[in-house]
């Protein structure tokens, strides 16, 4: 009587690991030991015979009703490598399933307090050496799924063929691919809670990503950068402080401008050309709409879905990573925009990412925006917590990122944000501050600050929500900055209405100086000023033609003079007259004309005249900066205002004219001498009438406007005069 064939495999278990339905593939695949020896097991699908290469050539033998699976006994624990033969065709590969885990016991402790604050270390794609061999190791949280493969070309896209080991109670599961190297693109299949298969997922901690429109992952190798910024990163955090000239140039680079073709520039050209034309105009800082990877090109990147990912549309990490460096090398900090306030609901992304409200709320009331058709975070769940402080601080680290922009922190703020009644939950006590949004802020501020030494978080956050640039253990959110909103809206609303009639509105122009220095403040003219049928700023200008460049140029310099770091964005610095469009490039063919080239010469001065003069920085968060001398002359639309910095440092009066009338006037001085005009807004290099004073005023004893001394002056129509004491 014959002896019946060993059974190697259990038929149940064997049928489970072809189907794709084993939740604990390591427990089967790979070398086990099995009584006094041990048995092998492999999955390789379109193979008819199998051998291993060990010490000896060992066949392996099919599973029966199993097609792909094989079972081979060994007698020893060894490495070993595997070759397949199949439909003609003879290959070797080292079997993933020989590897042991990547993951520490460190890691994986710290993962699941979510207190991990490195996870780009441990989770994503990460092209290594592992136990003397060669390819990447994968890592993604998924603590509700069934299975979780790694699929891409390397495995034509087949999760039966590289299902992933989980990680005990953090829900993080892993694999170690050997031979799978940098420029794979990658997702991850997931069968969700029974059984469930879902949309393949990009990876949320991937370094990479395909082009536009396909939406895989790419394994980027981010280790081993070189920086030159030294000098830099040793002087940041007094180029940054709330004393320093922060003069920030906003920028859209899909549309800033656009190669021959209409292509995109790089990184690598905007490093040369960007930060060129950054550190001609003036200004300290470039601040580039979000890098991270997004789907839509319209949406400008503010629905990520690869929050680790700089997006490919101009280049690979290291390029970016060359862009930073080489403006950090010409004195010009980086800020980005970070957008922890809501992902985008594409299949690929975050949504519903292990089968289950995973990062997002269940509750569409806490969890979906309705204003952007968006998904919100989960906030108070610690691994998302996590997840959201580590990707700032993986900016800040991995690319030498100077800052963070927030978007839209009054919507992580409130909880009933643009709702109705009935359509929101409140919190714990009965109210609308959201308690987890409010705490998180705090922990990715007082992170970033403890760990990256002189950068700066700034909160475009437009409620009167107190203390956002107050230091956390004082309190507040802990931003180093705060856009001032209220300032923009006051002031452009101001500046938009007709001459004649802006003495009925004269205090919509002194109302910031009521509340400068409760935060410290940016004023913004942001890209939201120059979209969705707002026009240009030159557009929200009155009159015509020449008055309009009038109007725009003392608006820009009242703004230079008042309390308050400086924002721009792109385009604005030389008037453009149509509104800004994400899919074109700004409209640089205007500076052949000297209306334009003359906006964008005096923006260059007054970059120039802000960082080189104290009086007009130093103070710019403290009421010791700033005297009023004229706020109420209503009637002749006319301010004027002294700026000081420390008592040994040259004082500064600036005087504005809104209205088309030339005036003489007697202007207070806070010190006798001579004070020179170091700027004019009417002056004929920046397109005006050049109307002046003739370079300098000398003050006499006559007190005027609560000062000794004072001089007659000419304010030009529709003017900012900058005087400085001499």
């Amino acid at each position: 009587m014959s002896k019946a064939p060993e059974t190697l495999v259990d038929p149940r278990v064997a049928q489970a690991i072809i189907t794709g339905a084993h939740g604990d593939p390591f427990s089967v695949l790979g070398l086990h030991g099995r009584g006094r020896g041990f048995v092998l097991t492999a999955f390789v699908p379109g193979a008819d015979r199998l051998t291993v290469l060990a010490g000896a050539e060992v066949p392996a033998t099919p599973v029966p009703d199993c097609p792909g699976l094989f079972a081979a006994r060994m007698t020893a624990r060894e490495p070993y490598r595997l070759r397949a033969e199949g439909h003609g065709v003879v290959w070797e590969f080292d079997d993933p399933y020989r590897f042991g885990p990547v993951l520490g016991e460190i890691d994986e402790y710290l993962l699941g307090e979510g207190t991990h604050r490195r996870l780009w270390q441990v989770l994503g794609a990460r092209p290594v050496i592992h136990e003397g061999v060669a390819g990447t190791r994968f890592a993604v949280w998924a603590p509700n799924a069934e299975r979780v493969s790694v699929v891409g070309d390397f495995n034509i896209w087949d999760g039966r063929r590289h299902p992933m080991r989980r990680r005990g109670a953090t829900g993080v599961w892993e694999i170690f691919l050997p031979g799978v190297a940098e420029g794979a693109a990658y997702k991850y299949e997931i069968r969700g809670p029974g059984g469930q298969i879902l949309p393949l997922k990009a990876d949320p901690v991937g370094f990479g990503s395909e082009h536009p429109p396909r939406t895989a992952s790419v394994v980027r190798d981010i280790s081993g950068a070189e920086w030159a910024d030294g000098d830099w990163m040793a002087t940041r955090a007094a180029r940054q402080s709330i004393e320093a000239p922060v003069s920030i140039y906003e920028v859209h680079l899909g549309s800033w401008r656009r190669a021959e073709g209409g292509r995109m520039l790089s990184w690598l050209e905007a490093a040369e050309q960007l930060v060129d034309y950054a550190c001609w105009m003036g200004f300290t800082h470039i601040e580039l709409m979000p890098v991270s990877e997004h789907p839509f090109d319209g949406s400008w990147g503010y629905q990520p879905v690869g929050m680790f990912a700089p997006t490919i549309r101009h280049g690979t990490p290291a390029e970016f990573r060359a862009l930073v460096d080489a403006a950090h090398r010409r004195g010009l900090g980086v800020l980005i925009d970070w957008v922890p306030g809501h992902f985008p609901t594409d299949p690929h992304g975050l949504g519903r990412f292990d089968g289950t409200a995973l990062y997002e709320h269940a509750d569409p009331r806490e969890g979906f925006h309705q204003d952007w058709n968006t998904l919100i975070y989960n906030y108070g769940r610690v691994e998302v917590a996590n997840y959201l402080t580590s990707n700032a601080l993986y900016w800040l680290e991995e690319y030498h990122i100077d800052g963070l922009r927030v978007d839209a922190v009054a919507s992580m703020l409130y909880r009933d944000y643009s709702r109705k009644d009935g359509e929101w939950v409140p919190n714990k006590d009965g109210g609308r501050e959201n308690y987890e949004a409010i705490e998180l802020l705090r922990r990715v501020n007082a992170t970033a600050y403890a760990e990256s030494p002189g950068v700066m978080t700034v909160a475009e956050e437009s409620t009167a929500f107190p203390g956002v640039s107050r230091p956390v253990h004082q309190g507040g959110l802990g931003f180093g900055f705060k856009w001032n909103m209220g300032w923009m809206n006051d002031s452009l609303d101001y500046m938009a209405k007709d001459p004649v009639y802006r003495r009925h509105h004269h205090h919509q122009m002194t109302f910031s100086l009521h509340y400068a220095w409760s935060e410290n403040y940016i004023l913004p003219i942001s890209h939201d000023e120059v979209v969705h049928g707002k026009g240009s700023m030159l557009g929200k200008m009155p009159g015509e033609g020449a008055e309009k460049f009038a109007n725009l140029r003392a608006y820009y310099g009242y703004m230079w003079t008042h309390p308050g770091k400086k924002l721009m964005f792109m385009g604005c610095e030389f008037a453009q007259g149509r509104e800004w469009t994400h899919d074109a490039s700004l409209d640089w063919h205007l500076l052949d004309h000297p209306l334009h080239r003359g906006v964008q010469t005096l923006v260059r001065d007054l970059n120039h005249l802000y960082r080189t003069t104290p009086a007009l920085h130093r103070n710019d968060a403290r009421p010791e900066g700033f005297i009023w001398l004229e706020a109420n002359d209503a009637d002749h639309s006319v301010y004027a205002f002294v700026r000081r910095g420390r008592v040994d440092e040259p004082m500064v009066v600036a005087a504005m004219n809104f209205t088309p009338v030339a005036r003489q006037m007697r202007l207070g001085f806070p010190a006798p001498g001579r004070w020179d005009e170091v700027l004019n807004t009417d002056a004929e290099i920046y397109g005006g009438w050049n109307l002046g004073n003739g370079g300098c005023v000398v003050t006499d004893a006559t007190g005027w406007h609560g000062q000794q001394q004072s001089a007659l002056v000419t304010l030009p129509p529709l003017s900012t005069v900058i005087f400085r004491q001499g």
